[in-house]
């Protein structure tokens, strides 16, 4: 009789763990999404109602750097992400060799200069410290951006991945301190100017277009996307997601609340 009670329970047991350890790919009604806190989670909450009427619950988890989302996404964790793009995403899928995809875009967040010393880049005064994003995409992506207004020169080799290594050209002796991305609106009193990623400038309260020194214009190739992991693009849950977030509402929402400093993406 004890073997018998032994070989249910062991059997209970076997099925409990089975089940917890289920993706949650599993339940073809939710979506388990992580996401930055601005604009993201205020664009997915936007549309939660929406996705209710369809038949697609959200359950919306909040990170706060740029590394967790896509790891949980890649463990199962989650079902998708909203937080980064399409560059950082291939960079960061080859480096830790997981196997995410892209949904479609949802908006830019022009990165730009900005200084608590500086009012104009001609006021930028030799040797300035100027603080970038420590990630390859977005600290290439801002000296990018610091070429493009003729404050440095880069090997046109270098690509998207542009390093401090690549300038060839620096007239203003500028001196390049490379901090996490969440951290630079913290830095502006400590550095003579930071190129902030949009959502963390939001963050701060600041208004890109109007505090930043430069910025990007609506031509970005950085639109903020929506990855999944490959070969679930196809679900109908993520379909109905996406569309949804490239609606006309969330459209005319992001036009009407952000000051450009989020711009539509589709």
């Amino acid at each position: 009789m004890k073997k018998i009670i032994l070989i249910v329970l062991s059997v209970v047991l076997a099925l409990g763990i089975l089940a917890g350890c289920g993706s949650t790919a599993d339940n073809e009604d939710l979506i388990k999404i992580g996401v930055s806190p601005v604009p993201h989670r205020e664009l997915i909450e936007l549309i939660e109602e929406d996705l209710k009427d369809e038949g697609i619950e959200l359950e919306i988890i909040e990170f706060e750097d740029y590394v967790k989302p896509n790891l949980a996404l890649a463990e199962g964790e989650i079902d998708a992400n909203f937080f980064q793009h399409e560059p950082y995403m291939d960079n960061f899928k080859e480096e830790n060799n997981i196997d995410i995809v892209s949904l479609g875009n949802v908006h830019v967040e022009p990165m730009g200069l900005f200084s608590s010393k500086y009012d104009d880049i001609e006021d930028i005064e030799d040797g300035s410290e100027i603080a970038i994003p420590n990630d390859p995409t977005n600290g290439g992506r801002a000296l990018l951006l610091l070429e493009k207004y003729g404050l440095i020169k880069l090997d046109p080799e270098a690509g998207i991945l542009a390093t401090e290594n690549d300038i060839e050209e620096n007239p203003k002796n500028l001196k390049f301190t490379a901090l996490e991305s969440a951290y630079l609106p913290r830095a502006l009193d400590e550095v003579d100017g930071a190129v902030i990623n949009g959502n963390y400038a939001l963050e701060a309260d600041l208004v890109p277009t109007q505090d930043s020194i430069i910025i990007e214009g609506k031509d970005s190739p950085y639109a903020n996307i929506v990855a999944v992991r490959a070969g679930e693009e196809n679900e109908d849950r993520f379909i109905k997601l996406l569309q949804a977030l490239q609606s006309d509402k969330v459209k005319k929402f992001i036009e009407e609340n952000y000051e450009g400093g989020v711009i539509p993406g589709f």
